[in-house]
């Protein structure tokens, strides 16, 4: 009797483990098979939120960039300029009607030197700024995954510019970021890598720039923006405390702190 009752239940904790087994390779199957339909999506402008500019110079941001122009967005925090310049970007980019294939975006590797003293891969410290489109993508889309997505499809790419020399970037738009934080040569190592069929968007503040606080490099923003105002390519929206749609803390905070500079 004992070793029927022992058989019995050697059955049982082998059944038991098999459907554990079948229902870890289900789960498994149905992970792959997210994971490739997420990873082989074909992106779309339907795939985002239909985003409305909020004040008068989003407004302007908008008309600007539906003529084609070269834009400058730049100006207080918490406008929206990053967010607006990604919108619009993808917009085109996911298009297949329109030429351009890739956003690029690109950041300042003058801001980010002091990575190679973090801990961790480069590319793990790399992805560390790649943080906050990460954010614009999830809130563009409802995908918590779509920045990553459209990396890997080829729809996104994001770059330092301690890695752009010698490239050519061909149907594309790039949005040149943070650009308060980059020196004149990176700005124009960035410009000078446009290629055909490819649109540029800039953005920045002035007051928020880490230069100038190490002594060792100089904002390039300012020679910029002289720049493109002898240029006939480019529209320029310069954006206040008055557009800042972030919340109204942050719009008192900056107020006050323009007071107190």
């Amino acid at each position: 009797m004992s070793k029927r009752k022992n058989g019995n239940s050697n059955g049982k904790h082998k059944r038991k483990n098999d459907i554990e087994f079948l229902q870890q390779q289900l789960d498994n199957n149905v992970t792959a098979i997210e994971d490739h339909k997420r990873r082989k999506k074909k992106w779309s402008p339907h795939d985002l939120r239909n985003i409305k500019p909020l004040t008068p110079n989003q407004e302007t941001m908008f008309q600007q960039y539906f003529q084609g122009n070269q834009l400058c967005a730049y100006g207080s925090a918490g406008t929206g300029k990053t967010f607006l310049a990604l919108y619009l970007a993808l917009i085109d980019v996911l298009d297949k009607a329109l030429p351009q294939r890739q956003l690029i975006i690109v950041r300042s590797a003058v801001a980010t030197r002091d990575i190679g003293f973090m801990p961790g891969t480069l590319e793990e410290k790399v992805s560390l700024y790649e943080m906050p489109y990460r954010d614009i993508l999830t809130e563009l889309t409802d995908r918590p995954t779509a920045y990553d997505d459209m990396k890997n499809s080829g729809a996104i790419s994001f770059m330092t510019t301690s890695f752009i020399r010698g490239l050519t970037w061909d149907d594309a738009i790039v949005v040149i970021d943070e650009g308060q934080n980059m020196s004149w040569h990176e700005i124009d190592s960035i410009m000078t890598r446009v290629g055909a069929h490819s649109r540029v968007i800039f953005t920045g503040d002035l007051v928020q720039t880490d230069l100038n606080k190490n002594g060792k490099d100089k904002c390039g923003m300012q020679r910029f923006l002289k720049t493109i105002a002898k240029m006939g390519e480019f529209s320029t929206v310069q954006f206040s405390v008055e557009d800042i749609v972030r919340g109204e803390l942050v719009k008192s905070w900056i107020m006050a702190s323009e007071k107190t500079a």
